[in-house]
């Protein structure tokens, strides 16, 4: 199927076509036209920038920007209908069984997440669009496949109220290699990921979301600086313009959770302020973040074992308290993070665990200001809602705390020493199990994936294999004694692999040859996906018709 300047290249399956219809790739292709050019730019700022850190630079407040982050007088536009209380909000991906429950689990707002808790299959990323576009329409249903000759589970929506909608969709430093884009001099790309997922979800369900008394609303993950900001802000007032939206109905939420933003967030509320709602903290790709960029600068920034990077760290203190001041101070909602631990309803004991500390967790931030906050499983939601139910009672925010005690310094953010540094040979094993574990859930195509009692995304995934990289290349013993070497991590993904059962289908050489590749490279790449997505999970329509018509014969 082609436009103009778009050519879908992946397979055209059951229902595609209501999806990418010509109307719809049309549009996308006016906001590839449009925007692409600039995407590239801010991209190969990215590059300039983590290149700068890796030669000493620090990062630090803007004093270009100062003029903004003085003047009292700006407001961002704030919440849209069906936003105002977001005391819950349940995060997941948008596979139909995951729509439902995730629509019928009561809590105030789903992230309809088509980022790093999506793998991003081709049937998933359209399959996640049909679900939204049937979920939007009042017409979803799901009947699980049967066991044995016996019936599938049938899964329909039955809550009489839903939750909002808000949609994540890919970081601008992803592509959609299932549709082409040639620009006008003749070359051609792989299309944004963001531009797709962004235009299919906004031109299909923008006005049957406003018609049901709630709004196209949108998640921005990954940004980096402001002017990343400003060009999702002209995506959306060119989108407003072409869909016949009045000017400032979609509204979003920027997730803070790169080290680069986090120095900016007045100026990226600034730039969106016409489009704008809240900020999250993004707690576990702001870690990835730290250690992404400052991996080669020394001792400095090396983080202990994975589970002890806990929120009440000084350096995480001063970024979730200036989240909040910064939020509320220009009328924007501050959302809190994911808590990884997840019940588990075969164990007492697990699920005891962990709804005590995704309670002390909800607990914190509710008192500390926040107006909501994330969790990954409907059994946490009762958890949640009473922390905050117990500070916001009826009110359906706390926008009013200002926190103007609050005076974070760009060292205290940068303090990444004072987390300690301990490393035990447990950890090191622990983050080679995740990852490759992780890695096979993801190429099988599942983005979110239940591992020892912690709900693992691509985020918490991208911790433990740069952690591997920092240690081995600064040659870090554990406590101790033993020294973390190339060989080290080598025999201990032996062993993890060994362990691990080999059912059918399942991607474990394909998780080894990942893992070496973004653990044990000479080369860091900045993503784990990026490569994966690129080697395994790329279809093409003509191979599909052979595979097809092979099961046919």
């Amino acid at each position: 199927m082609n436009t103009t300047s778009l050519t879908i290249t992946g397979p055209m399956r059951a229902r595609y076509d209501e999806i990418l219809t010509p109307d719809a790739l049309a549009f996308v292709e006016r906001l590839q036209h449009r925007f692409g050019g600039q995407r590239h730019a801010l991209l190969a700022d990215r590059m300039q920038l983590r290149y700068d850190l890796g030669n000493g630079r620090d990062l630090r407040f803007l004093p270009e920007t100062e003029s903004i982050r003085t003047d009292l007088s700006w407001r961002v536009a704030g919440a849209g209908p069906g936003l105002h209380d977001r005391r819950v909000e349940i995060t997941g991906p948008c596979d139909p069984k995951m729509t439902i429950n995730a629509l019928n689990s009561r809590a105030n707002v789903w992230l309809a997440d088509l980022e790093d808790a999506t793998s991003p299959t081709w049937n998933n990323i359209i399959e996640g669009q049909m679900s939204l576009f049937d979920a939007i329409r009042g017409q979803l249903e799901y009947t699980s496949p049967g066991v044995d000759g016996a019936p599938g589970k049938e899964y329909r929506v039955t809550a009489d109220r839903t939750p909002t909608i808000v949609m994540r969709p890919r970081g601008w430093h992803l592509v959609e290699k299932h549709i082409e884009h040639t620009d006008r001099s003749g070359r051609t790309f792989a299309a944004s990921a963001s531009l797709v997922d962004f235009g299919l979800y906004a031109f299909h369900n923008a006005h049957a979301l406003i018609a049901a008394g709630r709004g196209p609303y949108f998640y921005l993950p990954k940004l980096e600086n402001h002017r990343e900001a400003r060009l999702w802000n002209d995506v959306f007032t060119f989108a407003e313009a072409e869909l016949g939206l009045p000017y400032g109905t979609i509204r979003a939420t920027v997730l803070i959770e790169t080290f680069p933003a986090a120095f900016e967030m007045e100026e990226i509320l600034y730039e969106l302020r016409d489009h704008c709602a809240g900020l999250n903290a993004g707690r576990w790709d702001y870690v990835f973040s730290i250690i992404k960029n400052y991996r080669n600068r020394g001792l400095r920034f090396v983080l202990p074992d994975r589970d002890r990077i806990l929120m009440t760290l000084p350096f995480m203190r001063a970024y979730t308290e200036l989240l909040v001041q910064t939020a509320h101070k220009r009328g924007a909602h501050a959302i809190g993070g994911m808590s990884a631990f997840i019940p588990d309803r075969r164990s007492p004991e697990v699920t005891e665990r962990a709804l005590e500390r995704v309670a002390a967790d909800k607990r914190r931030e509710a008192r500390d200001g926040f107006d909501g906050s994330w969790v990954a499983h409907p059994d946490l939601i009762p958890v949640a809602r009473a922390e905050f139910d117990a500070v916001l009672g009826d009110r359906p925010n706390q926008l009013d705390v200002l926190r103007e005690e609050v005076a974070v310094t760009a060292s205290e953010l940068l303090d990444i020493r004072s987390a300690g540094g301990e490393i035990t040979l447990a950890g090191v094993r622990a983050n080679v199990s995740i990852t490759v574990r992780y890695l096979e859930s993801w190429l099988r195509g599942i983005g979110a994936a239940a591992i020892d009692h912690l709900m693992e995304d691509a985020a918490t995934a991208e911790i433990s294999r740069s952690q591997l990289w920092q240690w081995m290349h600064h040659e870090l013993r554990c406590a101790d004694g033993t020294l973390i070497t190339p060989d080290l991590v080598e025999g201990m993904l032996a062993e993890v692999l060994a362990q691990l059962p080999r059912p059918d289908g399942h991607k474990l050489a394909e998780a080894e040859e990942v893992f070496r590749q973004v653990t044990l490279g000479e080369d860091f790449p900045t993503f784990l996906t990026v490569p994966a997505y690129a080697r395994f999970l790329v279809e093409r329509e003509d191979a599909a018709s052979a595979e097809a018509q092979q099961r046919a014969a």
